[in-house]
């Protein structure tokens, strides 16, 4: 899902320790960036952080505690959920907040890194479900209000329909040079709509 952040829910108190954490978790942000998993070096991204190359190693030990940590700050971070008042709008606004972050110059190259790291590093992919679980738990109320507005079937399987919604966004920049435009993801949006009120996502529906 979508990690863009929310001023108002990365800001915490902390002091110092605070402070290098965030320094280091957005250096490794954008070594990740530029370089993928493989350019990841805790030296490097010490020295972009301004702190101490013994601090990193004490704190993180390696690359994947770096990454699962930076995965846990980006889940904190995220922005909340939109409540337009309607499935449409609502899943709407889901597809662009995604569609933004994997188009942008910086999350988009950053979360091929995460997601091919994750391939052969199970702590990563721990660390990358975790993210998700958390950005589709805050999003699936967006599915039961709908439920209570009488706008999808009873027994919709509210995260498998935010599931739907960034699916084929994250296919299109996986596997194709195509642009991610809002056009895209405006369609995803309508089209898990149409399907959830047509009763696909009901639990159990075609068994």
């Amino acid at each position: 899902m979508e990690i863009t952040p929310d001023p108002a829910r990365a800001t915490r108190p902390g002091g110092r320790t605070a402070r290098v954490r965030a320094a280091v978790l957005t250096a490794a942000g954008d070594v990740l960036a530029e370089h993928g998993y493989a350019g990841l070096d805790l030296a490097d991204v010490a020295q972009r952080a301004g702190v101490g190359k013994t601090t990193v190693y004490r704190r993180w030990g390696s690359v994947t505690g770096l990454v699962v940590d930076l995965l846990a700050e980006m889940a904190e971070s995220s922005a909340p959920r939109a409540d337009t008042g309607t499935l449409l709008g609502d899943l709407t606004a889901n597809a662009r907040l995604v569609r933004r972050t994997l188009a942008d110059r910086r999350q988009g190259p950053l979360f091929r890194a995460v997601i091919a790291a994750s391939i052969s590093a199970p702590e990563t992919a721990g660390a990358l479900h975790r993210f998700y679980a958390a950005r589709v738990a805050e999003w699936a109320p967006c599915v039961t209000d709908a439920l209570d507005r009488g706008e999808v079937p009873a027994g919709t399987d509210a995260d498998e329909v935010v599931r739907a919604v960034s699916a084929p966004l994250y296919y299109r920049m996986l596997t194709t040079a195509l642009p991610l435009s809002v056009a895209v993801a405006d369609r995803a949006a309508e089209a898990v709509t149409t399907a959830a009120r047509a009763g696909a996502y009901v639990r159990g529906a075609g068994r």
